[in-house]
């Protein structure tokens, strides 16, 4: 709220606030009514919609734009936005375009709405740290004629931000994009192939503003996936004009779940790409496939789309990219050679994890806490990651295998061999690094929380033997 009021501070120059006016514009900023401004305050309604009513002219005028209660938060980080990009061109004009902006100025996006860390990074967020070789690497492939990328990672590492990065820089080619992800299917969706490559088609039709016709191209003697090929070919590739279309498929992991599905779909999707090779109706096609987790039903190496195409995995964050970051939050300590030894502690903690190191900077630019008391109370139940440890340790008691699972790998210090499908559901899930089916803790702060779990569990198992 502090770098609310000096933003609009500068915006009225010499047109201060009074306390009233301050008191509207903080209470509209969190979404309150009018009528739940003056019961709290004492004032009439009329008179706080008054006072609101003047702020906003007063705003709409030095912005040249129009703002009210609305549309507050928009025009404000516009304006944001906007100062801070200004101030990037002045300093590239001044030291050059291979500056390293972050530490020419430590609080250069402090000035910045700060959010909760969840869900993907916004296209516009100052705090998405760009990792230069996947996105350029992403951005080049995505340009080849029947190209099939696959991003891979567990969760919350960045997939989704850095998908959303790819379909923006495909607009700007005049790319058309359907974005599906898997996710958002209804579990009777996955009873069948022939319902799920019909709920496919639909779905590509209408984000392509095309009416979906499946069954004039559906036909029983000649089966599912020959009726979706055909779909696509003489029907969705035909009509999108000369323009490649990009087939974004988020959360394809989720399919890995439906054996009789998968082992039909994921060869059908690389007999498309490869059907590129040789025609070019098919080169328009460009298909990205984003999982969480190797793919844990068998298939046939010819058949498998997993080896074919180019193949990127997101790493966790340097400690370099953990200081950039910390800068981008306001963090100034961070920006010398001290800083970065106090935050090495943190990414080995977290395993340099994008949102784990994310959440402890929002909570440290708040000022609540310092880094040391955050990293003692990290793996306890009042620590910053209390929720997200409460809601894998849930996740994991749903599936007592996976339960035994992860109390083998937390037992030992040393690689733990697994079957295959706990181990590739247990990287999905963030908590293990996987070499082959060896898996260990992803970061001591899982190791240390699971650790404390188990040995309440057998605690209480111990007791309930002795007093039975």
């Amino acid at each position: 709220m502090d770098k609310l009021l000096q933003s609009v501070k500068k915006i009225l120059q010499d047109k201060p606030l009074d306390p009233i006016q301050w008191f509207v514009l903080y209470q509209s900023w969190l979404g309150k009514t009018y009528g739940e401004m003056a019961e709290v305050s004492g004032y009439g309604n009329n008179y706080i919609k008054e006072v609101g009513s003047e702020l906003w002219q007063d705003l709409s005028i030095a912005l040249g734009e129009r703002i009210t209660k609305k549309n507050l938060h928009l025009a404000l980080n516009k304006h944001l936005q906007d100062e801070i990009d200004n101030q990037k061109n002045q300093i590239q004009e001044k030291f050059g375009k291979e500056s390293n902006l972050e530490m020419i100025s430590p609080d250069f996006f402090s000035a910045s709405k700060i959010e909760f860390p969840s869900g993907p990074v916004a296209l516009n967020s100052p705090f998405y740290i760009n990792r230069p070789s996947l996105e350029e690497l992403v951005c080049n492939e995505v340009l080849q004629p029947g190209c099939l990328i696959r991003l891979k990672a567990p969760r919350k590492m960045g997939k989704s931000s850095l998908l959303n990065r790819m379909i923006a820089y495909a607009k700007e080619q005049d790319y058309q994009t359907v974005y599906l992800d898997f996710q958002e299917a209804d579990r009777d969706i996955f009873v069948s192939l022939d319902k799920f490559l019909r709920w496919f088609c639909v779905n590509v039709s209408r984000q392509l503003n095309l009416l979906p016709c499946v069954d004039d191209f559906w036909d029983i003697e000649m089966g599912s996936k020959v009726s979706c090929k055909i779909y696509f070919e003489a029907y969705l590739l035909q009509y999108i004009d000369d323009n490649p279309v990009v087939l974004a498929l988020n959360e394809v992991h989720r399919i890995f779940e439906y054996p009789n599905i998968a082992q039909d779909f994921l060869p059908m999707l690389r007999f498309w790409h490869e059907q590129a090779k040789q025609d070019r109706t098919w080169q328009k096609l460009r298909m990205v496939v984003v999982h969480t987790t190797e793919i844990y039903i068998p298939l046939k190496l010819n058949q498998s789309p997993f080896n074919v195409g180019i193949t990127i995995t997101l790493p966790p964050f340097t400690l370099k990219q953990v200081q950039s970051l910390a800068l981008r939050y306001g963090l100034n300590w961070a920006g010398n050679s001290e800083g970065a030894k106090r935050l090495a502690p943190l990414q080995a903690m977290v395993g340099g994890h994008p949102y784990l190191v994310s959440l402890a900077f929002y909570h440290l630019c708040q000022e609540g806490m310092t880094l040391e008391v955050l990293l003692e109370t990290a793996s306890t139940p009042v620590g910053i990651y209390g929720q997200h440890l409460r809601e894998l340790l849930t996740l994991l008691q749903k599936e007592p295998e996976l339960m035994s699972a992860m109390e083998q790998v937390i037992a030992t210090d040393e690689k733990v061999e697994l079957n295959a499908i706990a181990a590739y559901k247990l990287e999905s899930m963030g908590l293990v690094q996987l070499n082959g089916n060896q898996a260990s803790a992803m970061c001591e702060l899982y190791r240390l929380y699971f650790s404390q779990q188990f040995g309440k569990q057998n605690n209480a198992n111990v007791y309930r033997e002795f007093t039975s």
